[in-house]
């Protein structure tokens, strides 16, 4: 029997761990070689000083891009797409419904296509005007141009089927399941076990981080809110959360940490998560806060309660003020310990029975070896 063979396209590359697809890519395209599926991942050539060819059995191929915000992602994927259509894979994966023009041409050549086409940027406040029509082209034509669609929860099927009439397979983003932990990064930050608020995430508006520090500042609390995570691009809403955190000393940036257990171990440590992303669908680092018994406070949306079990695994707030303040307050003062020990509990519980990654590769690996 031979091997079917798998191109993917839409991700920064591997092993470099950017945000959500990276993960995700990472975590299925290291268990799909293992099940004798050939993967190979196009990766953005400007970011690998170091350009090897296979890494843990999965070939890379760096292609270039136009390199500006904008352009960067689609440049890559077009040009990747041309190269993958004269190799002789038997599929194509891609993520990101930016890419889903695409999908027509690797067809042409007889290959199949699928794509992941992840949250409902058509709605995200950074990408205004052509940028959200762009999306929302794409969105209504990916049933046209791919063979299967995959969204990475039920409630964005559901979005799927209403808006665009779009079939579409759900499988959601997963987490490793927590390993050890170093408590040197607790050292390297000054950061003191339980006595800090965590957030994970890129400055972007539609992560709310600006709410969430306003509220933050509002609270009665005294202890610490860590942000893991920044903006390369340096935009004006990026440098707006500087300007509120300039100053403040319960306030701490810690960049980017692409060590998982580095990652992990703040997770596991901080008093409460904070999630404040909107407009996704399965989020992987509301997935990991759960994995590793964090108490959860998530922004109430349809998607987070989801995950969340309808409040069952964590807490929600809404966008008004005081909102998150006053559960913030309520959290540190009056809520009993055994309600929050439940909830600590039950989270990696819940990841292992609906966010498993073996699990979620064998779903990829059936619609891929089909």
């Amino acid at each position: 029997m031979n091997r079917k063979r798998v191109a993917i396209i839409g991700i920064k590359g591997y092993p470099y761990v950017y945000g959500g697809y990276e993960t995700l890519i990472k975590s299925i395209a290291e268990r799909l070689v293992k099940e004798e599926i050939s993967i190979t991942i196009y990766c953005h050539a400007s970011l690998f000083r170091e350009k090897p060819a296979q890494i843990n059995g999965i070939s890379l191929k760096y292609i270039p891009a136009v390199e500006s915000k904008s352009l960067s992602q689609l440049t890559h994927s077009f040009l990747s797409t041309l190269h993958a259509c004269f190799c002789n894979y038997d599929s194509i994966l891609y993520v990101n419904v930016a890419n889903g023009p695409f999908g027509f041409l690797p067809r042409i050549f007889g290959k199949k296509t699928i794509i992941n086409v992840d949250g409902m940027e058509w709605q995200r406040p950074k990408w205004k005007g052509l940028g959200a029509t762009y999306y929302k082209f794409c969105a209504k034509i990916v049933k046209y141009s791919f063979n299967t669609v995959i969204t990475d929860a039920e409630e964005m099927k559901k979005t799927y089927a209403e808006l665009f009439n779009t079939k579409s397979v759900m499988i959601p983003y997963g987490a490793e399941k927590s390993a050890s932990h170093d408590l040197d990064i607790l050292d390297k930050l000054d950061l003191q076990s339980g006595h800090y608020y965590l957030v994970v995430g890129r400055m972007i508006p539609d992560n709310n981080l600006d709410f969430i520090l306003e509220e933050f500042c509002q609270s009665n609390s005294e202890k610490k809110l860590v942000i893991v995570g920044d903006d390369i691009f340096k935009s004006a809403y990026s440098q707006k959360i500087h300007q509120i955190i300039q100053g403040n000393k319960q306030i701490l940036i810690a960049g980017y940490i692409t060590n998982y257990t580095y990652l992990s171990t703040l997770y596991k440590h901080a008093f409460t998560y904070i999630h404040g992303h909107e407009f996704g669908g399965t989020n992987p680092t509301l997935v990991l806060a759960m994995n590793e018994a964090c108490i959860i406070l998530a922004l109430n949306t349809r998607f987070n309660k989801e995950v969340l079990n309808n409040g069952s695994n964590g807490f929600f707030f809404n966008k008004k003020q005081g909102s998150l303040a006053k559960l913030m307050d309520r959290i540190e003062k009056d809520e009993p310990k055994e309600s929050l020990d439940l909830i600590r509990n039950q989270g990696p519980i819940r990841v292992d029975k609906h966010y498993n990654w073996d699990t979620i590769s064998k779903q990829y690996l059936n619609i891929l070896a089909d």
